[in-house]
């Protein structure tokens, strides 16, 4: 990769301190863009970009992946315009592509019972139990969860400090029942799953003595999901959006929520505002006599 686009990269993970799994996105988009135009950046035109544009049209990818190729694109741009590295931004009068946003998945009250109501009789389900209440009263991200060590836990003042994206952390209350199964699982069931000879700082270990993986995670989850009848498709993320779903419609303010998920932006957190109205319509619809009447005419 040329010169300048390694310097970009420095430049995220030094400055803007994203995470690697950002950078290496990144990294891999410019890679094609550059393979595919062979230009030096100071030499990319407008033509050029649409002319990348319409290569990725031919790929059939998703609107969302070509705006993503096309929001990489133009941020480095950026940076080598501010750099003084080029006189003018070639992206600056394309449009991104139109996305229908989906509202993400969100549990009921009933299913999150359902979900968190789970046997407990070994060492590994007091763990699961423990990372559950963890995650849905937290509503921090998975890749928060599996990093958690033992000092990010104070259930002396009931808070974890988690580092959420671009290093940044943040304080979040945690519950009573969510401190009483992590005691339960930090003094009697951890010590279970360590393995002879093999010292791991991680909070939540699987069956060899490691920190429990996303992908382990995510299988376990569904795993629970298939044996406790929730029928709804359910990943990490939707106890994250549950969280705050299930705040809004009990009435906290939404800069306390954006503060609790680390979102930088208010405007990501108020896709919730939209997913508690359509929660409202669909309510409204399943209860209201005179709409149910309407429904069967």
């Amino acid at each position: 990769m040329p010169e300048f686009y390694t310097k970009y990269l420095d430049y995220l993970k030094y400055e803007k301190k994203l995470s690697k799994n950002t950078i290496d996105s990144y990294s891999k988009e410019l890679d094609v863009f550059q393979n595919y135009l062979k230009l030096n950046p100071k030499d990319i035109t407008e033509q050029d970009v649409e002319r990348f544009l319409k290569y990725l049209n031919s790929l059939n990818l998703s609107p969302r992946t070509k705006n993503h190729y096309q929001v990489v694109i133009n941020n480095f741009f950026l940076f080598c315009l501010k750099q003084e590295y080029i006189k003018q931004n070639p992206c600056q009068n394309l449009w991104l592509a139109k996305i229908n946003q989906n509202l993400p998945h969100v549990l009921t009250y009933k299913e999150v019972d359902l979900l968190l109501n789970i046997p407990l009789k070994t060492a590994y389900d007091y763990r699961t139990k423990a990372m559950l209440e963890l995650l849905y009263c937290t509503g921090m991200r998975v890749s928060e969860l599996i990093h958690l060590k033992f000092t990010n836990i104070d259930l002396f003042n009931d808070c974890v400090r988690i580092e959420g994206k671009g290093s940044k952390e943040r304080i979040v209350p945690i519950n009573e029942t969510s401190k009483k199964y992590l005691t339960i699982y930090l003094n009697e069931y951890r010590r279970c799953l360590v393995k002879k000879n093999k010292q791991c700082d991680y909070l939540f270990l699987n069956n060899l003595g490691s920190g429990i993986s996303r992908q382990g995670f995510f299988k376990l989850l569904k795993k629970i999901c298939e044996e406790q009848g929730i029928k709804k498709e359910v990943s990490p993320h939707t106890l994250r959006h549950s969280f705050a779903t299930h705040l809004l419609q009990n009435g906290a303010d939404l800069r306390i929520i954006q503060e609790l998920l680390g979102h930088s932006d208010i405007s990501t957190t108020q896709i919730y505002t939209h997913l508690s109205k359509e929660e409202i319509k669909n309510e409204y619809y399943e209860s209201h006599p005179h709409a149910k009447k309407e429904e069967n005419q």
